[in-house]
């Protein structure tokens, strides 16, 4: 295939509202495809994502995992057209090592509550899939929203299960258990909503419910 820019790729993933998040360059390296030679990683963009995402096929259809279904189908349509190999965070093990792959992109970042934050989108950072292409496509980096930062995240959650010490996962899903928990459970976990970068990224609450609903199931 023709060499591809950086641009062509975020057109293509941003006609289904999907953003490149961070890349990073590598060669010949195990637990990737033969060949690859960058790793770019796709996620939700918003305004537009969530509104998109309910109006395919898979949404409507009833079935179990529409939006992991969607992302194979248009990611996997990606990485065809592309010549890549798509790659996802899902579908049982082995898994493929996202969060690593994240840190090495430059534009994401461990946070101080242990969370992946994003130079755009702060703790909101979500995957839908990466694209393992066989050329090099470099992804600018960024300087991490972390510098400078009054770090509210740290004091934000109302139980002390998300902090420096890392995810106390039993006291989380305890306090969503009571009434208490609605805010998190309705708009979104406290934490990543104290992020000052997530503020000003355009994630909806329902969007957000959604996937505390599928979390603490």
């Amino acid at each position: 295939m023709a060499a591809v820019s950086l641009k062509q790729i975020e057109a293509m993933a941003a006609r289904h509202h999907l953003a490149v998040l961070g890349g990073f360059c590598c060669q010949d390296e195990a637990g990737l495809p033969a060949g690859t030679r960058s790793v770019l990683l796709l996620g939700p963009a918003e305004p537009g994502y969530w509104a998109h995402v309910k109006g395919q096929p898979e949404w409507l259809d009833g079935k179990p995992d529409p939006i992991d279904r969607w992302s194979r189908r248009v990611i996997g349509r990606m990485a065809c057209d592309l010549g890549a190999k798509a790659l996802f965070p899902f579908g049982g093990a082995p898994y493929h090592p996202f969060y690593q792959w994240a840190l090495r992109t430059g534009r994401v970042w461990d946070s101080p509550v242990r969370l992946l934050v994003q130079a755009e989108q702060g703790l909101m950072v979500s995957f839908r899939g990466a694209l393992a292409l066989k050329q090099r496509v470099e992804v600018p980096v960024a300087v991490s929203p972390c510098e400078g930062c009054a770090r509210p995240c740290l004091q934000a959650c109302p139980v002390g299960a998300l902090g420096a010490a890392g995810y106390d996962v039993p006291a989380c899903h305890a306090y969503l258990n009571q009434p208490d928990g609605a805010d998190c459970m309705n708009f979104g976990c406290a934490v990543r909503r104290a992020c000052p970068v997530s503020q000003g990224y355009a994630r909806l609450a329902e969007h957000s419910a959604y996937h505390m609903g599928t979390f603490h199931t």
